[in-house]
């Protein structure tokens, strides 16, 4: 098998190589990681010895139409027909997965292989950290983009730690996914029939409820790069320098793109003008507006999705710009029951979800997921590494005390302070 990895190896470089009208997103994921440089990926792609060990480990360099030169620690292929006739025989079904393979082979009668369907087994190189890095170290060559860089953090969808299928969403939530997922997949058509302002989600919610676990969920889906940011800190004490960096974060996303650009603390900037405002203020508010007009996911590959947990103040100009309003509740039974199964389920031990669903009932999903921390951490303190439904139960009356101990602080605050008397609760 080794021996076949390294000629699909030295093959796709070799094809690529030749036919110009192959891109990066042509190349297998697990191969295209083998050539990246700090500046991407370059023709003409060559195989050194480390590269060709790394990728196809156990091989024999030794074949036919192969050969090696000492002195780069390159190999080569000496014949491209003999090296196409000798994989046929061994790597067939590996060609139907590779687009630089099927792109080549398409025309071999005796092979049923298609450029196209290839194309669905390969994830594009925009969500790969090497590329995400490499555009990232052209941008910062520039100062005015360096300094753009520097209001937001950039994360590739390989180092997002949480998988979409363990975020508990309702079925609601879920179809505004998929409405985006197609609208990635149909942009083009999209554009052709001028339906172009799409892609702009606005999630709302108490916190904890997975408004921003989601949107790094996504990110890690649909293989985007997210683009976040939270208002409150690009929010300068000199006036007009917040509405400079608004318009900077939506800069980088589209220099980045095609991207998720997810703004968190949304109500930060987007409150509601009043009269007795600073010019500097409504300057900002007016700012995130128009940008948000001029950005979309058809023409500039960014999907926006902002945050709040607390709607009420967001200026009513800031909802109309919105395809939809995401709401992210206090989660019911059937969410969190599944949120229960996902935090427990790498975890040893007899539980009753029922019986701790109903215990949970006004929890968030950070609520639970304090729950399930609390537990493990009471167990390893007795030297266990099993929970039992006991250690889970005590673990929820820690954390409605401590809710209870935070609900009162709030009122407290509440009482003393106007500004937040007015709070709907989110």
């Amino acid at each position: 098998m080794g021996s076949v990895k390294f000629v699909e190896l030295l093959l796709t470089a070799e094809i690529f190589n030749r036919f110009e009208n192959l891109s990066e997103d042509d190349i297998p994921k697990e191969i295209r990681k083998i050539f990246y440089t700090r500046t991407g990926i370059k023709r003409p792609l060559v195989v050194r010895e480390d590269m060709a060990k790394v990728y196809a480990n156990d091989f024999d360099p030794k074949l036919p139409f192969v050969d090696f030169n000492p002195l780069t620690k390159q190999y080569k292929l000496t014949s491209l027909e003999l090296a196409t006739k000798w994989f046929v025989s061994k790597g067939g079904e590996m060609i139907k997965k590779n687009p630089v393979l099927a792109y080549y082979y398409q025309n071999y009668d005796s092979l049923r292989v298609s450029y196209e369907e290839a194309k669905k087994y390969t994830l594009p190189k925009h969500g790969d950290k090497e590329w995400l890095q490499s555009i990232i170290n052209d941008l910062e060559k520039n100062e005015e983009t360096r300094e753009m860089l520097s209001l937001v953090r950039v994360f590739s969808p390989e180092e997002i730690p949480v998988d979409f299928n363990e975020v508990a969403l309702s079925e609601e939530q879920i179809e505004e996914i998929r409405k985006i997922e197609i609208a990635i997949s149909e942009r083009e058509y999209l554009k052709k029939i001028g339906l172009v302002d799409i892609g702009k989600l606005l999630f709302i919610g108490p916190p904890g409820t997975g408004k921003t676990t989601t949107a790094k969920a996504l990110s890690k889906k649909l293989y985007l790069p997210l683009v976040e940011v939270k208002l409150s800190m690009i929010t300068s004490q000199y006036l007009g320098e917040t509405s400079k960096n608004i318009e900077k974060i939506f800069e980088i996303a589209k220099k980045l793109s095609p991207c998720i650009l997810f703004i968190d603390e949304f109500d930060y900037v987007a409150k509601t003008r009043t009269s007795d405002e600073h010019a500097a203020i409504k300057r900002a508010v007016n700012t995130l507006l128009k940008s948000i007009d001029e950005i979309n996911l058809v023409n500039d590959g960014v999907v926006l999705i902002a945050a709040t947990n607390h709607p009420g103040l967001l200026d009513p100009a800031v909802w109309r710009r919105f395809d939809k309003i995401v709401e992210f509740p206090e989660p019911e039974e059937k969410i969190r029951r599944r949120l229960f199964e996902i935090f427990l389920s790498r975890i040893d031990g007899n539980f009753d979800v029922e019986e701790l669903v109903k215990a949970t009932k006004g929890f968030t999903g950070a609520d639970i997921k304090l729950v399930v921390r609390e537990a493990v951490l009471k167990a390893l303190l007795s030297g266990r590494k099993s929970l039992n439904q006991t250690d889970l139960l005590n673990a929820v009356e820690e954390v409605k005390n401590r809710l209870q101990l935070k609900s009162a602080e709030y009122e407290g605050c509440s009482v003393r302070d106007g500004r937040l008397a007015g709070h709907t609760g989110y």
